[in-house]
């Protein structure tokens, strides 16, 4: 009987302790409060990043699919009506203008979907620093000293970080200039020209003609030459032996760079009228030749590579040589006929 009531007290104080505990606010706080508060923060946030990516991802979308004119425009003619009013008529919009307008359209979409990501990357760094701060006030951290000393480490990462901070802010400003796009073709120095693959805040990634991806620290880049913005010039150096009629090969290298610029291969790329500018260099051994035509952004030089085979081709059959034909220091087989016949006689 002893040993039973001594059982039962027992069992009675643990109880009273499991309930004590139980009723304890700390213990409530910390394996209910708490890790709910926590829960819901952390819902919450996952939440809000969900709803601003895909606003985001909306505006991207309803940006880029947005049309900037329409193909037709109508404007006001100087066609007189039978009773003297002025008649308006829908003029179609030449087929130039339509692909300048399709190429700023390209790399305006371009625009809005790099900005897209950085605008995600943006909000996904503000709303997960906020969750942290808020359950670490959860859980009874000061975050005020916190901040604080985030401050604090912010002017030191400013000052020992420079080439850092030079990136992000070089990053800011190229975006918001809108200095280039993923798919322009730039030249960014040192001999380093290719499309650019991908943007962020920190680094510029090209990929030139042979490959090579090429990751440019934003705040290294101190000049861009870009191929890519509106239209491009692709231009034509023709080198033509001084021994040739100038009227002659004049005529045949701008009868060839018009019919060069009608090629299907290349009539899509160019956007105006071929010019042909006549002799842009006069040297002891040769004259050059030079044209110009505006083509797309990034189109120049698959057109002069059309245009020089044509040309060449054109120089050859109407007997317009370049300078040294057969190579520096060798004589041409007319020559060499004439040498032959001599030494004979």
């Amino acid at each position: 009987m002893i040993i039973s009531s001594a059982n039962s007290t027992s069992d009675v104080n643990l109880v009273e302790d499991v309930s004590n505990w139980w009723d304890d606010p700390t213990t409530r706080e910390w394996l209910i409060d708490k890790p709910i508060s926590i829960a819901v923060t952390i819902l919450v946030a996952l939440i809000a990043h969900w709803v601003f990516r895909k606003l985001i991802t909306k505006a991207v979308e309803r940006g880029a699919n947005r049309a900037v004119e329409p193909e037709k425009s109508k404007r006001p003619s100087l066609i007189k009506t039978p009773f003297g009013k002025t008649a308006t008529q829908e003029e179609e919009t030449p087929l130039d203008v339509q692909l300048l307008r399709r190429s700023q359209e390209q790399r305006r979409q371009a625009r809005i979907r790099t900005l897209g990501a950085v605008g995600k990357s943006a909000v996904a760094i503000f709303v997960w620093t906020w969750a942290a701060l808020a359950i670490l006030t959860t859980i009874g951290v000061n975050v005020a000293p916190l901040i604080a000393s985030a401050g604090v480490a912010g002017v030191a990462l400013g000052f020992g970080a420079q080439s850092l901070v030079k990136d992000f802010l070089s990053g800011i400003f190229m975006l918001i200039e809108d200095q280039y796009g993923v798919g322009d073709t730039i030249d960014v120095g040192d001999g380093i020209v290719g499309d650019v693959e991908d943007i962020s805040l920190r680094i510029t990634t090209l990929r030139d003609m042979d490959g090579t991806v090429w990751y440019i620290r934003n705040g290294e880049i101190l000049r861009v030459g870009n191929f890519s913005d509106e239209y491009a010039i692709a231009r034509f150096e023709v080198p033509v032996g001084l021994s040739n009629d100038t009227e002659t090969a004049w005529s045949v290298i701008e009868k060839s760079f018009q019919e060069a610029a009608k090629l299907p291969t290349v009539k899509d790329s160019i956007i105006g009228e071929p010019e042909m500018k006549g002799i842009s260099s006069f040297e002891p051994d040769h004259m050059t030749f030079r044209g110009v035509v505006k083509t797309l952004p990034g189109y120049q030089w698959e057109v002069q590579r059309h245009v020089y085979a044509k040309v060449l081709t054109d120089m050859q059959r109407e007997g317009i040589t370049t300078p040294y034909p057969n190579g520096i220091g060798s004589i041409s087989p007319k020559q060499l006929e004439a040498k032959r016949s001599g030494e004979k006689a």
